[in-house]
């Protein structure tokens, strides 16, 4: 009896640590599968393959968007004031904004320094060519800025005009600013999902309002074609927020796709957007960018407080991790024709003193979202124009 006691125990207790270390391995993988998927865990770069803007510095390659903001008083490079073409509600110290260090900071990459900005050399540079820049408002933000940045080496600046005599207001999808002495055009497309909103499919929904077709790029793209230079960006407006609670809904071929999340909607639009570029777009002569979401520093339980810093924050607190950058990041990598992708999500991370806050047009709405003028996005420009001087003199000889 005492032998056959012994075997049971034996047997027992060998299936109870079987047992025991299988549930041990299930739960290892699940930690490790949920560690793998999550957004939050993963560097946002550094595993990519992707083409980003990099410069030779004193120890070799140097990744632009690797470093810090330091304070520099020879910024800003213009005044917003005296630029007609910086949206009022950006211009912060125009309106009523007292302290000016937000305009006084540069960026400098860990191991290289970018180019110092020199608006006649670009002018020059950028001499009978086409830059165009679409997306939404702060793609907006950054075709103003450009525009200000070049006009400061224009001596007379009534050469420097919208086409058709459009003032620059939210609403207008199209604007374009021809600097008549050096020929050169500098446009904006407002389409802030960058594919084709469409009608109500029959028979849908009463709370479908508006469907995005996440397989057709917007209407106007026939006209993003003929450029040089073309920079996207988008991301801003993919929230539920923005789309369900105003009855905006994905739609692919003739099908509603109401339980589509967000972020899968996001990434079918960006693979219709990189099979167009793919397929219209002349590598040889124009050189794509798309840019990555911007930080924003909305605070508090309902991510609906605005609170404007006086300084740069010494710590990023998770923003420079952003899903719609993972998003973008890995659509690029995929695609078969060279497109740079300016990570500036990032940088922007530290700012949370560079938004417009309540020093807009508008000062009863805090705007944790937009960037003032001269500001941030100024030095987004100094990255891409850099990157086009440096690198890829064939386009600019």
């Amino acid at each position: 009896m005492m032998k056959c006691y012994c075997k049971i125990w034996v047997f027992l207790s060998f299936n109870g640590l079987v047992a025991v270390g299988s549930v041990i391995s299930f739960l290892l993988a699940i930690a490790w599968a949920f560690s793998y998927v999550s957004p939050s865990s993963r560097p946002v770069t550094q595993n990519y393959d992707i083409h980003i803007p990099k410069f030779n510095g004193s120890m070799g390659i140097c990744n632009v968007f690797e470093g810090s903001w330091i304070s520099d008083n020879s910024y800003p490079l213009y005044d917003a004031s005296d630029c007609p073409f910086a949206e009022h509600g950006f211009n912060c110290f125009a309106n009523g904004r007292k302290d000016r260090g937000y305009t006084k900071w540069r960026w400098m990459p860990r191991d290289c320094e970018i180019p110092r900005f020199n608006a006649r050399t670009v002018l020059s540079k950028l001499r009978g060519k086409r830059v165009v820049f679409v997306g939404d408002s702060l793609s907006r933000t950054q075709w103003e800025s450009f525009i200000c940045l070049l006009m400061t080496g224009v001596e007379d600046k009534r050469s420097v005009y919208e086409i058709n005599g459009k003032k620059i207001t939210k609403q207008i999808r199209f604007l374009g600013v021809r600097f008549s002495s050096f020929n050169i055009r500098v446009d904006f497309y407002r389409s802030v999902f960058l594919v084709m909103p469409g009608p109500v499919p029959k028979r849908s929904p009463k709370r479908v309002k508006t469907t995005l077709r996440l397989d057709k790029l917007d209407d106007i793209s026939q006209e993003w074609i003929d450029s040089d230079v073309l920079i996207f960006n988008s991301g801003h407006w993919w929230t539920r927020t923005k789309l369900f609670d105003m009855g905006w809904y994905f739609q692919v071929g003739d099908l509603l796709k109401l339980g589509m999340p967000v972020t899968t909607a996001f990434r079918e639009a960006l693979n219709t957007w990189s099979s167009w570029v793919e397929r219209m777009s002349n590598s040889n002569r124009t050189k794509i960018f798309f840019r990555t979401f911007e930080s924003s520093h909305w605070s508090g339980q309902s991510r609906n407080s605005c609170k404007v810093t006086r300084r740069p924050l010494s710590k990023t607190h998770g923003r420079e991790r952003s899903l719609i950058s993972d998003i973008i990041i890995k659509v690029v990598k995929k695609m078969a024709v060279p497109v740079t992708v300016l990570h500036v999500t990032p940088m922007g991370a530290f700012r949370s003193d560079g938004h417009v806050g309540t020093w807009s047009d508008n000062p009863s709405i805090a705007d944790c979202s937009h960037w003032c003028l001269p500001g941030v996005p100024d030095m987004w420009n100094e990255i891409l124009i850099s990157y086009l001087l440096t690198n890829e003199g064939v386009l600019l000889q």
